[in-house]
């Protein structure tokens, strides 16, 4: 698996932009290729490397839906190659025809700086069953090694995998060589953690880790869908760069206040090139092929917006904007792409709940090069602006501390021993804390 470091030596999680927020299992290669231009024009330049095309990319005619079935007969029938591995299907990437599969759609993305994420469903594709197609490299077939009783919940697409049968990891092996081959960079893996209780899927996550491991080409591995058991926070780690706690999060208040308490339980589990991943960022424009809602702007406002990007940050959790680059304002990218913001990601470490009194929620993070750096967040989970105090000692001992705040770039010389702001409704205050003793530069401008 790829770890990546910032400049400092640190490592930072991944950036990048997912399909599934705004086009759900209906995107067309054109759309596609808009959010690459796009994204490396506006995000590219802010560290923003991963563009991920999210699920059902085999299904010839999804629509605007949740989760497209295959009916009875297993229509429509996915595309699929002689040896049971989906493929893309050629009405919606027309530049797959003659057996290219996803490569050229990987290049193009590679020409523009950028790297290609792709999402795969664990198992087999139950048409492939039926056919009893052969498995690349074995003498067994595909429904030799298929678990028929372990299914999906919510799409119905594959089969499981019977880890105990020898030829089970040959097939996942060769799966991994056909993204290899197609120049993949990030996996996304569904159907793997938590959707019920004890279905935590780990052989399965083994057996793809090792397909990964195995093939020509390093890659992100990130496990879906959550919320992972924190039980399995060891094995995780082991086996993943990423992996989800949350079901899937949408733009509704409700869902990013329970963040809070996923956040700090899962707070321990997380960094050192191994990330909790807080799921992607419903922001923007939304749900124009589906798959949550009508299309619209997303229902977020700005404070709740600085909530969420504020904690994904301090947890350190991987940011991928969720919204469709090409249509979304510019305001929006301004938020995502803000330097103090995203120097947070780069360097902060040890990020950690600090307090929390009813409304009132506090977290601090340490800085990787400079003990006298801290990064604070005064969140307000109530429906009413209120002031949120933090203890300066909590900070750092000096006597004096150089709040600058994130978003505004304002600075404030604090002294006193307890700081209390007003804190918007659903909002957050965002600072990097210096001990400083030169406290702020007031020079006048020679210029002026």
């Amino acid at each position: 698996m790829t770890d990546l470091l910032s400049p400092n030596g640190s490592i930072i999680p991944p950036l990048g932009w997912n399909s599934f927020n705004c086009y759900g299992s209906s995107i067309s290669e054109e759309q596609f290729k808009a959010n690459v231009d796009a994204m490396a024009k506006y995000l590219l330049p802010h560290g923003y490397q991963y563009c991920v095309l999210d699920y059902c990319w085999s299904h010839p005619c999804p629509g605007a839906v949740p989760n497209p079935h295959q009916d009875v007969g297993y229509t429509p029938e996915l595309s699929c190659d002689q040896w049971g591995r989906l493929l893309p299907a050629p009405e919606r990437f027309p530049s797959c025809v003659g057996g290219l599969g996803l490569k050229p759609l990987a290049d193009y993305v590679h020409e523009k700086g950028l790297k290609f994420g792709l999402h795969i469903m664990r198992g087999v594709p139950r048409q492939a069953v039926f056919k009893k197609l052969p498995i690349l490299g074995s003498t067994s077939t595909v429904d030799e090694i298929a678990d028929v009783e372990s299914t999906c919940t919510w799409l119905n697409h594959m089969y499981g995998v019977n880890m105990r049968h020898p030829a089970a990891q040959r097939y996942y092996d060769s799966l991994f060589e056909l993204y290899a081959g197609w120049g993949v960079d990030f996996i996304k893996a569904d159907d793997l953690l938590a959707d019920h209780p004890g279905y935590y899927q780990k052989d399965e996550i083994a057996a793809i880790k090792l397909a990964l491991d195995r093939c020509a080409r390093p890659m992100i591995l990130s496990l879906s869908p959550g919320p992972a058991p924190l039980s399995q926070a060891k094995h995780l780690r082991e086996h993943a760069t990423m992996w989800r706690i949350s079901p899937d999060f949408w733009d509704e208040w409700p869902k990013l206040r329970a963040m809070f308490d996923l956040c700090n339980a899962w707070s321990p589990f997380t960094g050192g090139g191994r990330f909790a991943d807080a799921d992607m960022l419903p922001i923007g424009r939304l749900a124009l092929n589906g798959p949550v809602g009508n299309p619209r702007q997303a229902r977020f406002s700005r404070d709740e917006i600085l909530t969420m990007l504020s904690l994904w940050v301090l947890f350190k959790s991987p940011l991928f904007f969720g919204g469709d680059i090409p249509s979304t304002d510019p305001e929006t990218l301004s938020l995502i792409s803000n330097p103090s913001l995203l120097r947070i990601l780069r360097e902060g470490i040890n990020g950690r709940q600090h307090s929390r009194l009813e409304h009132w929620v506090t977290w601090l993070a340490d800085c990787a090069n400079n003990q006298d750096i801290k990064f604070v967040g005064l969140f307000n989970l109530s429906d009413s602006t209120t002031p949120v105090p933090i203890l300066l000692r909590a900070i750092h001992p000096s006597p004096v501390l150089k709040f600058t705040n994130v978003w505004t770039g304002s600075q404030q010389l604090i002294t006193e021993n307890v700081f209390g702001p007003n804190v918007p409704a659903h909002g957050c205050l965002l600072y990097i804390v210096e001990a400083s003793a030169c406290g702020i530069d007031t020079t006048p401008d020679a210029s002026l």
